[in-house]
């Protein structure tokens, strides 16, 4: 070996000689990290197989305390080195454990997985996982709801320009637009909610989801392979009721499209609501927090660059790109399964739920410590706002008795020759001054009609109603939980 292959070719105990997903290294919280660790799964497998045993114990299988007592003592002391090596071996992740545990409560390894096929454990494992993240998720948006209608009610009747096709339009307030990010995440949550709380368990079915193996088992009683069932998912602490009607050897893969489509929708929102304070950053209206010794660029030394917005979206993106998997996995289930989803769905699934933990707590941090430069505010909204005021300008010279129709024609005239001196020319904004030097409207009282307050409509109100009718329901439903701060890492 050559020094320079010596030097690319990293030690076996060396943590950084070996790729790590940036969604451990940098994004995911710990939290949503722990909810998709080995430790979690597995031991959800373990939980799986001591209510299945106990279950098969009430039902009359010769299954004995001591066996189910050394299960339930073995529940967490998982032996994670030796499972590795039976999968080397057996070359089959769900008989490894099997024989780990059976390894440590040799007492009970004759009838641990009894009647079962991996699927039995994995799917309905699966489930609860992603009943604990979709969970997470929900608290999560639930906080950046909060933050957000904290933020819109501070500034509800603070007057902003408003865009239409990113061309200034009639104004707004810089609460009511804030309401329109949160509308969104609003949106997400009830996506996440109602996934959650409409989760169904595969049930035990076995190999192909006929509950052949446990029909056989009970000496093929049709109503005790229903029994179990039931009193296995009641012991997982899940409504036996919701769990699929029928199922191949995996719950529909559909369903998981469906779990990509609902992370997609809350990807999106935070996408937009970043994008858009990305935008506000250029004009220098709003800003995200910027820590006392924080770079924006190695070069330009003066830069405030919006980098924790980019980075959400930029996961927000990675999240929406996964629905794909989804909709193809379910699409090539061949009769009752095939096996390629398994390999895909490991990276889909915890990913899209790794990379939007990454995006929510960017934007609770962000919109916790939103900076609002209102001096700016005030100055973009001045220079447009002679354009947008013409319109009652016009009107209250008609009502003072002038000609509709020649009123319409000298302000457009006076806008026209306004608009050229600020693109060509580079000058101020003097559409007032030449009207006030009109006879047609040099007795209005032009401080009245510009005022700001004048053109943002009902904006305040309808930040009180969505803070009251919206957001506080929300802060009512999380509590306690919506006061953690996300401690983010970069």
């Amino acid at each position: 070996m050559s020094s320079e292959e010596a030097q690319h070719t990293p030690e076996p105990d060396d943590r950084y000689g070996g790729y790590r997903s940036p969604l451990e290294t940098r994004n995911a919280s710990r939290e949503m990290r722990a909810v998709f660790s080995e430790r979690r799964k597995f031991g959800y497998w373990r939980r799986i197989w001591l209510a299945l045993a106990e279950s098969q114990q009430e039902l009359g299988l010769a299954i004995t305390n001591e066996q189910i007592q050394g299960i339930r003592a073995a529940l967490d002391d998982i032996d994670f080195d030796r499972a590795a090596e039976h999968e080397a071996r057996l070359r089959h992740d769900v008989m490894a454990h099997v024989h780990t545990l059976g390894d440590r409560v040799p007492e009970a390894a004759g009838i641990i997985h009894l009647g079962a096929t991996s699927q039995d454990v994995v799917c309905n494992a699966d489930l609860l996982v992603q009943r604990e993240a979709l969970s997470l998720v929900a608290v999560k948006i639930a906080r950046v709801i909060d933050r957000l209608g904290t933020f819109a009610f501070r500034h509800r009747a603070l007057p902003t320009l408003g865009f239409t096709h990113y061309q200034p339009a009639q104004p707004t307030t810089v609460g009511k637009r804030a309401t329109l990010w949160a509308q969104d995440l609003v949106i997400a949550l009830e996506d996440v909610e109602r996934l959650r709380d409409g989760l169904r368990l595969r049930g035990m079915r076995g190999a192909t989801g006929t509950q052949a193996s446990f029909y056989g088992l009970f000496d093929r009683d049709a109503d005790r392979p229903e029994q179990l069932e039931r009193l296995v998912a009641e012991k997982l602490d899940w409504d036996p009721d919701q769990t699929w009607a029928v199922c191949g050897q995996t719950y529909p893969r559909l369903a998981d499209a469906r779990l990509l489509a609902g992370l997609a929708t809350v990807a999106a929102a935070v996408h937009k609501c970043c994008n858009d304070l990305r935008l506000l950053a250029n004009l220098r209206e709003v800003e995200e927090p910027f820590g006392k010794n924080q770079i924006g660029s190695s070069a330009m030394a003066y830069k405030r660059n919006p980098m924790r917005c980019e980075r959400a979206t930029g996961l927000a993106r990675f999240v929406m790109n996964l629905v794909g998997n989804g909709y193809d996995t379910a699409s090539t289930q061949w009769f009752e399964r095939t096996l390629d989803d398994s390999s895909n769905r490991r990276l889909s699934i915890a990913e899209g739920f790794l990379a939007i933990d990454g995006c929510l707590d960017i934007l609770e941090n962000v919109t916790s410590g939103l900076i609002v430069h209102e001096k700016v505010v005030e100055s973009r909204l001045a220079a447009e706002l002679p354009f947008m005021a013409t319109e009652d300008l016009m009107l209250e010279a008609a009502r003072l008795g002038g000609d509709r129709q020649h009123l319409h024609e000298v302000i457009r005239t006076a806008s026209l020759e306004a608009a050229r001196r600020i693109k060509e020319e580079g000058l101020p904004n003097d559409l007032l001054d030449r009207l006030k030097d009109t006879p047609e409207f040099a007795d209005l009282s032009f401080d009245d009609i510009l005022d700001p307050n004048r053109f943002v409509g009902l904006a305040p109100k309808q930040v009180d109603q969505f803070v009251r009718d919206v957001v506080e329901p929300i802060r009512e439903r999380y509590g306690d939980a919506l006061e953690s701060v996300a401690d983010l890492r970069v």
